[in-house]
């Protein structure tokens, strides 16, 4: 930005601190205003400051405003020879009455003390640029990919990529709100509330203005959620057919955790609800924050059999766990389901090693948390793809929790119960040969995703044939059992005699 005065005159600022110098004053033909900023004393703590305001040109300046922004951390307190606007970390000074006007060739001085050592940046006097010579730099272009790298109970800590071109730095807005300002890549916004969620937008700035948004969504810890390291999950999708109220099965079964299903990708490496709904605002936070409130909670399934998934579009381990990280931060996360199917992600060795990648970035920056595999199989257990990506897995030391199968769709026959079982025990042959498990430890990393009634190839597994399978993945301590889905247990809907939601009791006691 810069103002025009009069014919050959431009306004302009400098700003710059000086302990042992001050920046020299842009010199041309007709002059220019300058405002420098000075230590006037340091304790180490604070320190008091002043900024001179030098009238170089041939005109009377009539009035004046200097602003600029502290680093998080950093305060204005009392103040002189000004008035004082806040807003965040973004302080602007007017004039007062008695030294508005400035005579060419005049300075005026105001001062004040700081709490803490940050100092002035992003200095702007009467909206023009700070550079003082006459070039006009143009906004930044958009900070990249931001995500939530810690937090407790009343904190979060943002991290960003850099913006392109001219940087002054980075303002992190709530709302209209600015909740922080720093010269870095990184923030941490305080004073928050146990398991609140928060949405930030990050922008740079520089003396054109400030460039556009990028957003991010987190929630503090502390919320009390039951713990998902062994959990009976069955499936719930809002986008197909008659979605129940998880209030209701949860209240009829016992059933505590849903997994939530699709998270598929738009409009690029972007996460949203079946490509369409967004993560926030929508239904499906609406059916989340309802599981919570009933004392419930969530794990997302990311991918699936078909849709436009996020494997195949982004195009980097870390695009991918940038991703899968929006989701986390969107709804305060525990666990994530990785659901690797069909030739664009499960037979394809590129995005079975991007998503491999993106699940060891994911639990680098998140620990604790438990990550999820599904994947189709053979009757014998994991079919060549599934023992790649077993095999991969331990290859590249990603610390997957837990491998579960779907033991339907695989030409099981009339023994639902008997090639489950089997099934069950080639992906066990499986991890031991990879990760080098004991046959104990191997079952506690296996997860059974079975169909609840007749499946696609009308296999049939009957309430009966559920609990036989149950029984028996609970007797070895798999840490996951669950099944396709909660939309489908009811009677006429699952194509087997059954009551309404009976499979999920008798998930719920697994």
């Amino acid at each position: 930005m810069r103002r025009r005065l009069l014919p050959g005159i431009t306004l302009t600022a400098t700003s710059a601190l000086v302990l042992a110098m001050v920046a020299p004053v842009q010199a041309n033909a007709a002059g220019t205003v300058t405002a420098s900023f000075a230590k006037a004393s340091d304790w180490g703590s604070g320190y008091e400051g002043k900024y001179t305001i030098k009238n170089e040109t041939g005109a009377a300046l009539a009035s004046w405003k200097v602003e600029f922004d502290l680093p998080s951390g950093s305060t204005v307190g009392s103040y002189w020879d000004a008035l004082l606007t806040k807003d965040g970390q973004h302080a602007t000074f007017s004039n007062r009455n008695y030294n508005a006007g400035i005579a060419p060739g005049a300075s005026v001085t105001f001062g004040f003390l700081v709490n803490g050592s940050g100092a002035p940046d992003g200095c702007e006097l009467n909206d023009g640029s700070c550079t003082g010579d006459d070039s006009t730099p143009g906004a930044p272009s958009v900070p990249g990919a931001p995500s939530v790298t810690a937090k407790t109970e009343s904190s979060l800590t943002l991290a960003w990529s850099a913006s392109s071109g001219d940087v002054t730095g980075y303002r992190v807005y709530e709302g209209s709100d600015v909740r922080a300002t720093v010269t870095g890549t990184t923030a941490t916004v305080s004073g928050l509330d146990k398991c609140s969620s928060h949405t930030y937008t990050v922008k740079a700035y520089n003396a054109a203005g400030e460039s556009s948004a990028a957003t991010v969504s987190g929630t503090t810890s502390g919320c009390t959620t039951p713990d998902v390291g062994r959990h009976a999950a069955p499936y719930l999708y809002l986008g197909w057919g008659n979605p129940p109220d998880p209030t209701t099965v949860m209240s009829a079964s016992g059933i505590k955790v849903f997994t939530m299903a699709f998270i598929l990708a738009q409009n690029g490496c972007n996460p949203s609800w079946d490509s369409q709904r967004p993560l926030k605002g929508g239904v499906d936070e609406t059916a989340i924050k309802k599981i919570r409130a009933a004392g419930g909670d969530i794990i997302p399934s990311i991918g699936g059999w078909s849709g436009n998934k996020l494997g195949p579009n982004c195009q980097t381990n870390e695009a991918l766990a940038g991703a899968y990280q929006k989701v986390i931060d969107a709804y305060g996360l525990k666990a994530i389901d990785v659901d690797i199917e069909n030739t664009d992600e499960f037979e394809s060795p590129a995005v079975q090693d991007r998503i491999l990648g993106a699940l060891k970035i994911v639990e680098q920056k998140n620990p604790g948390i438990q990550t999820i595999l599904t994947m189709p199989t053979l009757t014998s257990g994991p079919n060549s793809w599934g023992k790649r990506l077993i095999d991969r897995a331990a290859e590249l030391q990603v610390p997957v929790d837990i491998f579960s199968i779907m033991p339907f769709d695989f030409g099981g026959g009339s023994d639902m119960y008997g090639n489950t079982v089997k099934a069950s025990e080639g992906l066990k042959a499986a991890l031991v040969s990879a990760f080098k498990y004991s046959d104990t430890e191997a079952y506690t990393h296996m997860g059974i995703s079975g169909m609840n009634g007749a499946s696609d190839q009308q296999e049939m597994t009957t309430t009966a044939i559920w609990t036989q399978i149950r029984d028996w993945a609970k007797s070895h301590n798999l840490s996951r059992f669950t099944f396709w889905a909660v939309n489908r247990d009811r009677p006429g809907d699952s194509g087997t005699n059954q009551q309404p939601w009976e499979f999920c009791k008798i998930t719920a006691g697994f």
